[in-house]
Formats: C-alpha cells, structure tokens, sequence
C-alpha cells in the first residue's frame, strides 16, 4: 500500500481553515461559547463557503485512514482483523478523556461568565470543581450548560464510535464488506460519482435535519450521524479503488463549479432571510442544495488534491504529527483569547489577525512542549515515543453552523 500524501495535505489544510472558521465563529451573529460585541456579519458569507462540507471532508477522510489502518493490522485466516481496536481506541479515547476533564473546561468557564445572567464571580478553580461535579446549576434562558463536556472534541467521540461501527463490520463480514467495496468502486467510477452521493447527503438533510437538531451529543444527532457515517463508511469502503479516486481527478471542475454556484444561492438565501422566516418550498428547495454544495465541494478538493499536491516532505511530517495535539488545543485558545482580548477593544482589522496568529503559535508552542515530555503524548493523541513520520492521528472538527 502507498501512503495517500494528497489526503495528508487535505487534512493539513483543513485544519488551517478550521482555526479560521473558529475565530470567524467569534465575531458572526451565530451563538457561540463567547461572542464579539461588535458583530461582524460580513464574515457570514465566507464562513457559508465550507460551513457545508468541511465535516463531512473531515470524516471521508477519517474513513480513507480507517481503512488503511485497518488493513495494516494483523488479520486471522477469515480475513479478520487483530490487535486494530485496542490500540486505536486508546490513541482516540485518552486524549477525548483528558481533554474533557482538562482541556475544554476553561471553554465552558467564559462561557459562564460571559453569558449566565449576572456572571459568575468564583472564580476559575471553583468552576472546575463544580464542573467535575456535574453542576447543573449554569441555566439561562435558552437551558442549563450540561457539564461535563467534550464542546469540539466532540468528533473524536464520533470517530470512535465509526470506527468500532465499521472494525464489526469487518470482524463479522470482511468478504462482504469487501465486495461491497467493490460494488461501489464501480457504480461511482463514472459520472455517478457526482451525482448518487450528493443525491443521497440531500435527501438525508430534507428528511432528517428538520426533525433532529445538531446536538454533537451522540445519542441523539440522527441527522448528523446520517451524513457522518455515510461519508466516513464511502470513505472506508473506496479506500484503495483507484477508479472512484481517477473519478474525483476528472470531476473536479465540474464539482468546482456546482459548489460555487450552490454557495451563491445559500449565501444569498441567508442574506435576504436574515430577518424573516423563508417560504417552506424554498427552504426544502436549499436542503437540497446544501446536499449538492455539501459533495461537490468535496468531490473538487479531493480531485485537485490529487492532482496537485505535493509529495512527502519533512513539513508535512511534521504538521502530520501535529494536527492532532494542535486540533484539541486550539478552540480553547481562541475562547480564551478572545475573551481576555475585549477589554482593549481593538478594531476588528486588528485583533481578528491577532487572534488568528497567537492561537497558531500557542498551539504549535503546546505542541513542541507536549511531543518532549512522553507522559503528556499519548493524552494528546501521539504514540509514546516519536517518530519521524506522519501521524496516523485523527482529523479535526468544526464548530456548529447556521442551519437552513
């Protein structure tokens, strides 16, 4: 097996954006855990740009990883595989552990502060022990702040739980799944690439999103399992069909060009409906859409990747190696940064690159601490000892969007 460095980058990239869309999350009029006093809704259309796709980019390429993993792992005289499970739930399970008990708690702490009515005045340390006790008591208006929380670790959450979905699958029926893989590698080798599972993420969105609302709580995310799992097991399955991966070279621009025309009209949507409730016709009219934006996109990075990006090298290497440990630091840094940064009360042409900038570098500073002390690698999802090669870590997530 080769290692897919057009994927590798595609999740570097995505990471790189996804600092930006959680700094963007800030200064939009969307709620967040802290909020600009100064909404900057211009940001809205740019942040509409990947709100559709980027999760599920994220979890097709957490499939593709999957796969290959799994491939590597030893495997019985069925086919079946060994020794995969364990391993992969630690490198996923401690850092999702640690980070809720640890990482994401000050995220929850400005929170309170900023938004239960009167404050929170106890401070950080007191916080903390109502947090670890499961303190129902942070109510406002819209409900009370379950805690403890796992806020954007949620996807590692999600991750597990696909992963152990699709090591059954392959314990209990490897030649099936096998032939299924096979079966989909030929019905998407053409131009149904673009069409069926654009076709099947809208018809998810028109059924589902309006019955179930986006929690990232697992039990009861239906809509966002749908389309979750759907992407990350076409991921697992087309792994190494190289006709459905040709397939994405040749749509490219084809998917280039639906996912800007469909971001057009769902930025435009939202512009003239900021203030009114849509017509029901047209608000099905977008689901569909947002489906179709949702796959093209997707189909046009993963085509350009392919062709266009770079091979190994030591940077990817070592963004590879960091994505992980950077991805469960940072939205902590943002909120942080953000709320300690309002009492200056910059223009926003200032502090918005300020913030983007201190986050990078506190994460990538978190992160070169972190790789140099073995205790600290594993609850940040390294292995124990560093190696010169990219990390087989987990992709990131995204914060919630503005739904149509």
């Amino acid at each position: 097996m080769t290692r897919r460095h057009d994927l590798d980058w595609v999740r570097v990239l995505a990471f790189g954006l996804l600092v930006l869309y959680h700094v963007g999350m800030y200064y939009v009029s969307w709620d967040w855990h802290v909020n600009s006093p100064t909404p900057v809704t211009a940001l809205e259309p740019l942040m509409m740009m990947s709100a559709p796709w980027r999760l599920s980019l994220l979890f097709l390429v957490s499939g593709v990883a999957t796969a290959f993993l799994l491939a590597k792992s030893r495997q019985d005289a069925s086919g079946r595989p060994q020794g995969f499970l364990g391993p992969r739930s630690w490198r996923l399970l401690a850092p999702l552990v640690f980070g809720m008990v640890v990482v994401v708690v000050p995220q929850a702490y400005y929170e309170v502060v900023e938004q239960l009515p009167g404050g929170y005045h106890d401070g950080y340390l007191a916080f903390w022990g109502r947090y670890l006790a499961a303190d129902d008591g942070f109510c406002d208006a819209d409900g009370c702040l379950a805690l403890p929380t796992w806020n954007h670790l949620w996807f590692v959450a999600y991750l597990w739980v696909y992963t152990v979905a699709v090591w059954l699958l392959a314990r209990a029926l490897p030649r099936r799944l096998s032939r299924a893989g096979q079966a989909l590698g030929t019905r998407l080798g053409g131009p149904g690439l673009l069409l069926w599972p654009a076709l099947c993420l809208a018809l998810v969105r028109l059924l589902l999103v309006g019955r179930f609302e986006s929690t990232h709580a697992l039990l009861d995310d239906w809509y966002n399992h749908a389309q979750y799992f759907a992407v990350f097991l076409l991921g697992f399955l087309v792994a190494r069909d190289t006709r459905v991966w040709d397939g994405f070279a040749r749509l490219r621009w084809a998917g280039a060009a639906l996912w800007l025309g469909s971001w057009l009209a769902i930025a435009t949507y939202f512009a003239v409906f900021r203030e009114q409730q849509p017509p029901q016709g047209l608000r099905l009219a977008m689901r569909l859409l947002w489906g179709l934006n949702q796959w093209s996109a997707i189909v046009a990075i993963l085509g350009f990747a392919r062709q266009l990006a770079p091979g190994d090298s030591p940077a990817l290497r070592y963004l590879g190696q960091a994505i992980f440990p950077v991805y469960i630091l940072h939205q902590t840094l943002i909120v942080a940064l953000a709320h300690n940064l309002k009492p200056l009360q910059l223009p926003f042409a200032v502090e918005g690159p300020l913030l983007v900038a201190t986050t990078f570098a506190l994460a990538f500073g978190g992160y070169e601490l972190i790789r140099r002390i073995p205790p600290l690698r594993p609850l940040f999802g390294l292995k124990h000892r560093e190696r010169d090669a990219t990390a087989e870590a987990p992709t990131p997530a995204a914060a919630p969007v503005r739904e149509c």
